[in-house]
């Protein structure tokens, strides 16, 4: 049996290219940690509600009476949907009503495989007033795990958190909804609306802040809440754990995984036969892309099959695509954590292929004899991207890599730079080529971004340096270069492999700078012409 068959804590990855990471998390004991489900005011119920002690809610009124018929919705929904409403309306969630304003109900399978009640207010929301968001950013949060590396993590889930909110009665006649054949309003929250999660965030804020150390301990968040009206789930309460799930994400020392459950219902996945499950498909693997090399070349198969102007066709090349973004789905490493301090180095590699743009965000601390990624990212070219010269791409490359780093790490941080081809000599030059596909326009926004981060030659302080290395994932991609001289008879050549196009030419001008030197040809003779600007630029300073 191979030796890595005795870790099955650990995911190892062997990808094609030649690279073998073996990164994982391991198991952990919890059995003598008290855990907060056991603390006293819990739920059990799976449909329980709260009830805020609060004013009740005054929200933005819709400035256009809205009124669309209820559509045909999904036949295993009807018992269960019925049911909902049955309880809500005993609960005093909802009511019978007679309103203007109508929108169908719209309901949501969960993954636990039971229903979610939301009604479309699409028509409703497009008329509503704005109000100041005050939800956090979703990624946010989770560079913020990242950030943070603990070793417990604690989650608390409110229960059915909207509908512990009281409408004022005034506000209530817009979120009408009619199910078989009897209309009825929300006397809470509802889901499905604009500003329901800003109006519940600021409420959960408010209930919170009023204690002065409230974030120290799992169990006084939990007081606080139950004693302001909200209802939590005992099953929805986990932790302390050394390894949390939160946001779909598993966690542990500021580590994301994708969860092994996640992973068997990706694997499990047939593969489409309409334009709606390849898109289903393609939704379910996406939060993922970034823990997915080149994600977007790997799938791009699959969104051709899904453009409205297209039939669907599924053939070789799709398939292929979908049995490899599943094989990387399996194989994923975890992402993190966000280490600071001066030892920790930052390398950021970025490069454009022919399909489209590539990077990946690494750290190393000394020890470490390979770094671990922070996150890879990918894209297709859009628009006129696809017809920029070979330079122009790799630039466009570093660029969008810098600002994605720059989310994660912060742009006060040192960043080490490993395009495929230098390119932070020719921005501090400022000079747009001759021959070029991107609007000098595009060229200053390169060229400012970069140069504004970038420290040539000055290590020691924040900023990028730029720095010449193979990439971690390996490259496939082989490479030649030829000379032939065909007045004195020469010819030579030579490849490798993990390179581009640009790197031929240049070991082609090597090749014959040392003819010459072998050769001794005279000085006058050994004259280089090129119709390469990344060549000229390279090897001129001038």
């Amino acid at each position: 049996m191979h030796p890595w068959h005795r870790l099955p804590q650990k995911w190892i990855l062997q990808r094609s290219k030649g690279y073998r990471w073996a990164f994982g998390i391991a198991a952990v004991e919890t059995e003598d940690i008290r855990q907060l489900s056991t603390l006293p005011g819990l739920s059990d119920d799976s449909c329980a509600v709260g009830l805020l002690r609060v004013e009740e809610q005054q929200v933005p009124i819709a400035t256009t009476t809205v009124h669309r018929q209820q559509y045909r919705t999904d036949r295993d929904s009807v018992t269960p949907i019925h049911e909902m409403i049955r309880k809500l309306e005993s609960q005093g969630v909802v009511s019978k009503a007679r309103s203007p304003f109508n929108s169908p109900i719209w309901p949501v399978r969960k993954s636990s495989g039971e229903w979610r009640l939301t009604v479309d207010y699409r028509a409703l929301n497009e008329v509503t007033p704005p109000l100041s968001a005050a939800v956090p950013d979703m990624l946010e949060l989770q560079y913020e795990l990242e950030s943070k590396a603990a070793k417990w993590y604690a989650t608390i889930d409110i229960a059915n958190a909207f509908f512990s909110i009281p409408l004022a009665a005034e506000c209530r006649a817009q979120f009408a909804f009619t199910w078989k054949g009897i209309q009825y309003t929300w006397n809470r929250l509802p889901q499905g609306w604009k500003h329901s999660p800003t109006i519940c965030h600021g409420l959960i804020q408010t209930a919170l802040e009023k204690a002065g150390e409230v974030f120290e301990k799992g169990e006084k968040i939990i007081q606080i809440l139950l004693k302001a009206g909200f209802a939590i789930k005992r099953s929805k309460v986990k932790g302390p754990a050394q390894e949390i799930q939160f946001l779909g994400v598993k966690w542990q020392d500021g580590r994301r995984q994708i969860p092994t459950e996640v992973i068997n219902k990706i694997i499990a996945m047939s593969p489409p036969t309409s334009k709606k499950e390849t898109q289903a498909f393609l939704g379910a693997i996406g939060f993922w892309r970034m823990h997915i090399p080149e994600y977007s070349q790997i799938v791009s198969p699959l969104y051709l099959v899904t453009r409205k102007k297209n039939d669907f066709h599924w053939g070789p090349e799709q398939q292929q695509a979908f049995a490899q973004i599943k094989q990387e789905i399996a194989h994923a490493v975890a992402l993190g954590p966000v280490r600071t301090g001066p030892e920790v180095k930052n390398v950021l590699y970025s490069a454009a292929g022919n399909n489209g743009l590539s990077w990946s965000l690494w750290q190393k601390v000394p020890g470490e004899t390979r770094g671990r990624p922070l996150g890879f990212w990918s894209r297709s070219y859009r628009g006129s991207e696809a017809n920029y010269i070979p330079t122009e791409k790799e630039i466009l490359a570093a660029y969008e890599g810098l600002q994605a780093a720059s989310e994660v790490i912060g742009t006060e941080t040192q960043l080490l730079l490993a395009p495929r081809l230098p390119v932070l000599g020719w921005m501090f030059k400022g000079k747009v080529p001759s021959t070029h596909h991107a609007t000098d326009t595009t060229w200053s926004k390169w060229i400012a971004l970069i140069t504004q981060r970038a420290r040539i030659g000055n290590p020691n302080r924040p900023g990028i340096l730029e720095i010449i290395t193979n990439w971690p994932e390996g490259a496939n991609r082989k490479w030649k270069a030829a000379v032939w001289s065909p007045t004195r008879r020469v010819a030579q050549a030579t490849e490798g492999q993990g390179g581009s196009s640009q790197i031929a030419e240049l070991k082609a001008i090597q090749l014959a700078l040392d003819i010459a030197e072998r050769e001794k040809w005279p000085d006058s003779i050994s004259t280089l012409y090129t119709d390469s600007w990344m060549v000229a630029n390279a090897l001129w300073d001038g």
